[in-house]
C-alpha cells in the first residue's frame, strides 16, 4: 500500500473507531435506561456488519477502478432512481418520522439517496469527460444535466431537503472546478434557488425547523428538544469532557443521539479537546484527499477524488454546525462516525474510489 493510501486509511479508520466507541456508549445507555430486552452490543455489532459490507463494496470499487465506475455511473443512477421511486410506494417504502427515505425489500432496508449523493456528481463528471475537446455550449450542458433533476426531484418529494442541498452544492463545486461558464449555471441556479426557497418556506415542516433554529425554546418539547439538549451536551463537556461513557444527555434526554446528534454526546464525554481532535481528523482527511486529487494522473481521477473528499468533509462540517447550534437541522449524519448502514456503505465505497485514484507508486516526493 502506498504511503498516501496508508495515511488515508489511518485517518478514516481513526474516525470510524471513535464513532464505534460513541455508538456503543449512546445505544447501550439507552437500552439500560429503558430496561429494554436487547443486547447492549446490538448496535455496535450492526455497525460492524455494515462496516464489513462497506469494506467489501469499497474494495470492489478500488479493484474495479474509478474509470470503469464513471463509465457505468449513468446505469447505476437509473437503478437507484428506481429505488427512490419505490421508496414512495406504500408497502415497499418505509416511513420514518414523516419521511419516506427507505426501501424495504426481503427484510433488508436501505436509503437510496445516500448512494445518489455520489452517483449524480459521477454522471456529471462522466459527461464532462465526453465533452472534452469540444466547445461546451449551453444546449449541450443543459441537456447533459437535465436528467440529473429526476433523482433530485424524487429526493425532494420524500422529503429530504438536506440531501438535495448537499448534491446541489457538490455540483456547484464541480462547475467551478471544471470551469463551466458562469452564464450557463449561475443565473438559472439563482432563479431555481429563489423559487425553491420561496416554495420551501411555505412548507410547515421547513417553517418549523427555521423557527426552532432561531429559538429552540419555542418548541422545547417538540422540534426544539434535540437542538436544545445538544447545546447542553456540547457545553457541559468543558475542556476535557466528563469521560468515556459518562454522558448524562444520552440517558433519554437527547433521543436517538447515535445518529445526527452523536457529535453532541462525543463533545460531552471528550470535551473541547476531543472535538478539536475530531475536527483535525476531518481536516486531515480533506488535506490528504485533495492532495491525492491534485496528484491524479487523469482529469477524471482529479474530479472524482475532489468530489469524494468534498462530500465527506462538507457533510461533517454541516453536521457539526447543526450540533453546535450554528446551523439549522439538516438531517445529515456525521460521515464514517454516526450509526447508519446506508451512509457507511456509501462512504466506504467512496473511499474505495478515492483509493483507486491514488497511483500505486504514489508518494510525497516530486
Amino acid at each position: 500500500m502506498s504511503p498516501l493510501r496508508l495515511l488515508l486509511f489511518t485517518v478514516s479508520a481513526s474516525i470510524f473507531a471513535l464513532g464505534l466507541v460513541m455508538i456503543f456508549s449512546t445505544t447501550s445507555a439507552e437500552i439500560l435506561d429503558h430496561a429494554l430486552d436487547k443486547n447492549t452490543h446490538q448496535a455496535l455489532i450492526k455497525q460492524l456488519i455494515y462496516a464489513v459490507a462497506g469494506g467489501v463494496s469499497g474494495y470492489a470499487a478500488w479493484r474495479y477502478g474509478y474509470q470503469k465506475l464513471l463509465q457505468i455511473s449513468p446505469v447505476l443512477l437509473i437503478i437507484f432512481s428506481i429505488f427512490l421511486l419505490l421508496a414512495l410506494v406504500p408497502g415497499i417504502g418505509k416511513e420514518v418520522n414523516g419521511s419516506r427515505r427507505w426501501v424495504s425489500l426481503a427484510g433488508f432496508s436501505f436509503q437510496p439517496s445516500e448512494f445518489v449523493k455520489y452517483l449524480v456528481p459521477m454522471v456529471f463528471i462522466q459527461r464532462l469527460l465526453m465533452w472534452r475537446g469540444e466547445e461546451l455550449t449551453f444546449r449541450s450542458f443543459f441537456l447533459g444535466i437535465l436528467p440529473l433533476g429526476v433523482p433530485l426531484a424524487l429526493i425532494l418529494v420524500e422529503p429530504n431537503n438536506g440531501t438535495v442541498g448537499v448534491i446541489v452544492i457538490t455540483l456547484v463545486m464541480l462547475f467551478l472546478l471544471t470551469r463551466v461558464p458562469l452564464k450557463f449555471w449561475a443565473l438559472p441556479l439563482a432563479v431555481i434557488g429563489i423559487v425553491g426557497v420561496g416554495f420551501a418556506s411555505q412548507l410547515p415542516y421547513v417553517q418549523g425547523r427555521l423557527k426552532v433554529y432561531l429559538n429552540p425554546e419555542l418548541d422545547i418539547r417538540g422540534r426544539g428538544h434535540q437542538p436544545h439538549q445538544a447545546k447542553i451536551a456540547s457545553g457541559s463537556g468543558g475542556l476535557l469532557g466528563k469521560g468515556p461513557g459518562k454522558s448524562w444527555q444520552k440517558l433519554s434526554y437527547l433521543p436517538e443521539a447515535q445518529n445526527d446528534y452523536i457529535g453532541a454526546i462525543y463533545a460531552e464525554e471528550f470535551g473541547f479537546l476531543g472535538v478539536i481532535l475530531l475536527i483535525s481528523l476531518y481536516m486531515s482527511f480533506a488535506t490528504i484527499g485533495f492532495y491525492a486529487a491534485g496528484r491524479s494522473e487523469e482529469l477524471g481521477g482529479f474530479y472524482l477524488a475532489s468530489t469524494v473528499t468534498f462530500l465527506i468533509t462538507f457533510q461533517a462540517f454541516m453536521n457539526l454546525g447543526v450540533v453546535s447550534g450554528l446551523l439549522p437541522s439538516t438531517g445529515l449524519n456525521l460521515p464514517l462516525f454516526s450509526q447508519g448502514g446506508s451512509s457507511l456503505i456509501a462512504n466506504f465505497t467512496g473511499l474505495g474510489m478515492l483509493f483507486s485514484v491514488v497511483s500505486p507508486r504514489e508518494d510525497f516526493n516530486g
